[in-house]
Order: structure tokens, then sequence, then C-alpha cells
């Protein structure tokens, strides 16, 4: 299968259960892999046949960025929903939504959700 692959984009939401999480927010960063058929699109050089990546980030950005959500689960689930709304020609999605610096003790990168999704789950 073909593939859009845009990586660490950057954002910054007010995601979290706790209160400081939601008041003073913090960095996300999405990996995303969209999955769709390129081959017309390769052949006629037109965007119209494929997805403009400016509005896949911004989609993104709209979701992260907007209303707080409890987990990043649900952070990412949000955004599989609104790609499948706003692009017709995606088939199938991998999203990966990292929290660098959670509220959590101990020593550790980051904490990330991935999901996959099709269009007729």
């Amino acid at each position: 299968m073909d593939k859009i692959l845009l990586n660490q984009m950057a954002f910054y939401g007010y995601h979290g259960l706790f209160p400081e999480e939601n008041k003073l927010g913090q960095r996300f960063y999405v990996d995303a892999e969209l999955m769709l058929n390129l081959k017309k699109s390769s052949h006629s050089d037109n965007m119209d046949d494929s997805i403009d990546y400016g509005e896949i980030y911004n989609t993104i950005k709209n979701v992260v960025e907007g209303e707080p959500k409890n987990l990043v689960e649900a952070v990412a689930e949000n955004i599989a929903d609104e790609l499948f709304h706003a692009f017709e020609l995606l088939e199938a999605c991998k999203l990966k939504v990292t929290k660098p610096n959670p509220p959590i003790p101990g020593h550790y990168q980051s904490v990330a959700v991935e999901i996959f999704r099709e269009r007729n789950e």
C-alpha cells in the first residue's frame, strides 16, 4: 500500500488528567502514516488525485491544539476520525501521539500511543 508520511509534527495542547496539564499545556508530537493509492497522482501529477500535506498538517493541528482530552488515546482517535472525514481518498492510517513530558515519576524519554484505523471499521 502506498503511504504519505508526516513525522514528528509538533503542537502545543492541553490534554491530560491533571488540572495543571489542562491549564499550562505541553508539547505533543504526532507521526502520521496515511495509506492510499498514489498511482493515479504519480501519473497525473495533479493534487486532486492525492492528499495535500498542508491540509493533513492543519487537520491534525486543529485536533491537538483544540478541545482538551483526558487521554492521549482519545486525541489519537479524534485525529483518525477527522482525517477520514476530511480526506475521502484515505484508506487507512497509523498515528502515533507522543507526550514527551507527562507528569509521572521515573526516567524515560516519552510516552506515546499508536493506533491503526481503516476507513470501514
